[in-house]
């Protein structure tokens, strides 16, 4: 075919308007990517000086140059994520109605570190236990509620549903935390922890914690099978680490300590209390952990029980490297199920005692007593939390003082 320099010219010509319109498009492309971009990722915006509501969609990610006063409930909801950058502080404003709720679906990335550690505290100049409510988070994973079937259940404070069938469920990551003056007892069956980990999963990390003079138990477990390293519970005034409902766990360096004339047992250990012998039956196991208390001879009026362990109602739980200090009983086994366990599926390995007035005791569920010298074994070398009886090494920086 013969081409002319008429056609030849015509032709450029449309090649330039070609490329000048995908140019033009493409510039207007990139406006509405950028645009995208630049829109807020939650509907939530969050008041430092009013820190309160529900997270219901994206990511809220706090800013650490600010104080947040935490004045009411706040709650992350299915689909939402909280994050809250090293160095941040929230301090609790409005007693035990202020509290943080992680439900099911939702998360929050605690991303703190040994310089600069997340701080939830008291917003009083005179702080004391129970000043507001603690941290409460809610997963999908298995509880015994049910016997042997998948079962949920309703979380004794901030009303939500918590258990289910995944084991790995992910509420997020919690590292470097502090968690200051927080928790309350209503009842026996209503209680604010500085954490409570409700039916929360695997695919949660929880590394380097402090739960630090609340006004109940510093952590609590109520089944699920998240693991856990590096906690410091100090000063809570019931337990410093507490379990129930199923929950199974793998865990390392644990060190708990009573202060300040308040608290009773360094672990308090159940399967369920209306259910013992319910499946899946709590049985976490425990590397390296010590547990400090008041002193063999603290009166009874200030310390309740006085037990570094309490097993009991079914649970099993294999505890290795375990320095106690400063209990009238070390561990005490109740119950005619956790009996059965002892030496076997219930048992604290590589034990040292100091100051401890009986280092076991047992009572079967009718109440009379029980041998229970096979739920330990000895070694006076144990090094619990990673310096024997003193605070670990691990512990230094990020923690406040006790």
């Amino acid at each position: 075919m013969k081409t002319t320099k008429t056609t030849i010219t015509k032709l450029f010509a449309v090649l330039a308007i070609s490329a000048s319109f995908l140019a033009s498009c493409s510039s207007d492309d990139n406006k509405v990517v950028e645009e995208v971009i630049e829109e807020p990722s939650s509907t939530f915006s969050a008041n430092p000086a009013d820190f309160q509501g529900m997270i219901n969609d994206g990511e809220v990610t706090l800013d650490a140059t600010k104080v947040y006063k935490l004045t009411g409930k706040l709650q992350v909801n299915n689909g939402a994520t909280l994050t809250i950058p090293a160095g941040t502080k929230i301090e609790g404003t409005g007693g035990t109605s202020a509290y943080i709720a992680i439900a099911q679906g939702g998360k929050i990335n605690v991303n703190g570190t040994a310089t600069a550690p997340v701080i939830m505290t008291s917003a009083s100049a005179t702080p004391t236990g129970g000043n507001w409510g603690g941290l409460v988070i809610c997963g999908k994973a298995p509880i015994n509620r049910v016997n042997g079937v998948v079962s949920t259940a309703q979380s004794e404070v901030a009303d939500l549903t918590y258990g289910g069938s995944v084991s790995d469920d992910n509420s997020g990551s919690i590292n470097y935390l502090v968690v200051a003056y927080a928790g309350a007892s209503f009842s026996a069956t209503k209680e604010f922890n500085g954490i409570s980990f409700f039916g929360v999963g695997s695919g949660t990390k929880v590394n380097f914690v402090q739960s630090i003079h609340g006004a109940d138990d510093g952590f609590e477990f109520f089944g699920g099978t998240v693991n856990t390293s590096n906690l410091i519970s100090v000063g809570n005034e019931d337990d410093q680490f507490d379990w129930t409902e199923g929950w199974n766990g793998t865990n390392t360096n644990w060190y708990g300590k009573i202060a300040y004339g308040k608290g009773n047992r360094g672990i308090e250990a159940d399967n369920y209390e209306f259910g013992f012998p319910n499946t899946p039956i709590s049985n976490p196991t425990i590397t390296n952990i010590t547990l400090v208390g008041p002193g063999s001879g603290a009166s009874a009026t200030d310390y309740a029980e006085n037990q570094a362990f309490k097993f009991r109602r079914g649970t099993k739980s294999i505890v290795s490297n375990a320095a106690i200090s400063g209990w009238k009983t070390g561990i005490d086994v109740e119950n005619d199920e956790t009996l059965s366990f002892m030496g076997t599926l219930l048992k604290v390995s590589d034990v040292s005692f100091a100051d401890v007035t009986n280092k076991s005791t047992g009572k079967k569920t009718d109440g009379t007593p029980a041998a229970a010298t096979a739920v330990f074994t000895e070694n006076a070398a144990a090094t619990g939390a990673g310096n024997g009886l003193n605070t670990p090494t691990w512990a230094a920086g990020w923690t406040l003082a006790f």
